[in-house]
């Protein structure tokens, strides 16, 4: 909002009522100054515009289920050593530091290893690190479909013995805002501390 600045001496009573009514719809504008994020905006992103699973607890999940949250989605597998439990540790710290406003959030984990991650093992997985956090899988087709919308990169790795594969991926996080939009993309490097600030401006500038 623009700042006016007067000489007392020189101030008409007419000037002074001009002004303040300026003031006042200028306030009453509702004109919200634009979220400085710390990760990647990607407001005008063409890609992740849905996606069709099924979460832990059996339910067909889209993006329009989560309408009015800011929603969170991250590719990975439950056997992932490193990157993915990192990731959710991150989140389950941000939504710590985002207090109350962690109930307009929500976490979703979809995994790239659905050979091995059963509903019943995502819930156990994702609940170590928050129970509100949900884990999305479908077949091998509705994966790399999901996956290709997103462009998100997996490849299998074949162990030494079956079930011992593991699983190529990348690793950033993508974030909608409470309407549904894609906004941000969130590089693996990145602290809780980016997660809960860049979610707080998504929350306080798309409400």
């Amino acid at each position: 909002m623009r700042h006016w600045q007067f000489h007392s001496s020189t101030l008409w009573p007419a000037a002074a009522t001009l002004l303040a009514a300026l003031l006042l719809i200028a306030c009453s504008n509702g004109n919200t100054p634009k979220p400085a994020f710390l990760s990647t905006d990607i407001t005008n992103a063409n890609f992740g515009a849905d996606f069709d699973l099924v979460d832990q607890t059996g339910k067909m999940r889209t993006l329009a289920d989560f309408k009015g949250k800011a929603v969170v989605v991250f590719f990975g597998y439950t056997h992932c050593p490193d990157v993915c439990p990192a990731t959710m540790g991150k989140l389950a710290a941000a939504m710590k530091e985002l207090g109350p406003e962690a109930s307009r959030v929500q976490v979703l984990f979809i995994t790239v290893d659905p050979e091995r991650d059963t509903a019943a093992v995502l819930k156990e997985y994702l609940s170590a690190f928050d129970p509100t956090f949900l884990g999305l899988h479908g077949d091998e087709r509705a994966t790399k479909k999901v996956a290709k919308e997103f462009k998100a990169i997996y490849q299998k790795q074949e162990g030494e013995s079956h079930g011992h594969h593991t699983v190529d991926h990348s690793t950033g996080t993508y974030i909608y805002d409470t309407k549904g939009k894609l906004r941000l993309y969130v590089s693996s490097e990145k602290d809780a501390d980016v997660f809960a600030h860049d979610l707080s401006e998504l929350l306080r500038t798309t409400s």
